[in-house]
């Protein structure tokens, strides 16, 4: 029965991809709020089939540490799920992400309208300075910024190598960084076809001031909350 859920729903994915590609590309003359309230219903239509085909619920703790003024999101990275989750349980944010995705037919047309910033990962000192001019900027405009630190997707259990850009970003703007956990990789592991029933559980932890802190120091602490946070977390298979 997993499988057969996990076919259709992957089936369901890719006729909305296509479909809301088509919207994203005419949402082109408007502003980028209103191009993102358009584009992000194909978010909420692919949470809500993962519900109620797959059987992946969630549950957001801690909304009321969001700032009121854009912010910088560093979420933990597990799954596909919260890169199509977190626009649609947070403020307006442009998504810090590989370059390549970009270039994927219909999936990279939507994303290109949402004004996200779009790095060569294998130019370290370009991609930083990419990061911190255009965050500066989609700050300015109203935008939040959300940036997966570890880089890549890490299997659950697991901790990755987190990158200095949202840190450097946050100490330059002098910009409040909210930190996100999530254990959506125990319902929608890295890579895996199938979807497994359970409750995910977002925690949003408490903002953090940069400051008079560099980015090292800040990026340890980000690091920190998360890992903490993520011991705490309740298991997601257990309640499905």
């Amino acid at each position: 029965m997993m499988v057969l859920r996990s076919t259709v729903f992957l089936l369901l994915q890719a006729a909305l991809t296509v479909i809301f590609a088509v919207f994203a590309v005419m949402t082109f003359p408007f502003s980028i709020f209103m191009r993102y309230r358009v584009i992000t219903l194909w978010n909420r239509s692919i949470i809500w089939l993962a519900r109620w085909i797959c059987g992946i619920r969630y549950q957001v703790i801690g909304r009321e540490n969001l700032p009121s003024a854009p912010s910088i999101i560093m979420a933990k990275h597990q799954s596909a799920w919260e890169t199509i989750a977190l626009p649609i349980l947070l403020p307006p944010m442009a998504i810090v992400l590989k370059r390549e995705l970009l270039r994927i037919p219909f999936f990279g047309w939507g994303m290109a309208m949402l004004s996200p910033i779009a790095i060569d990962r294998a130019d370290g000192r370009a991609a930083l300075r990419q990061i911190t001019e255009q965050g500066k900027q989609r700050l300015a405009d109203g935008l939040g910024v959300l940036i997966f630190p570890e880089g890549t997707r890490v299997a659950h259990g697991q901790i990755g190598k987190y990158g200095i850009g949202g840190a450097w970003l946050a100490t330059h703007a002098q910009a409040l960084v909210v930190p996100v956990a999530h254990n959506a990789g125990q319902c929608w592991s890295k890579n895996a076809f199938l979807k497994r029933p359970g409750l995910i559980t977002v925690s949003i932890g408490p903002t953090i001031d940069p400051q008079g802190m560099k980015p090292d120091a800040l990026n340890q602490v980000v690091q920190t909350w998360i890992e903490q946070e993520m011991a705490r977390l309740p298991d997601a298979q257990a309640t499905r």
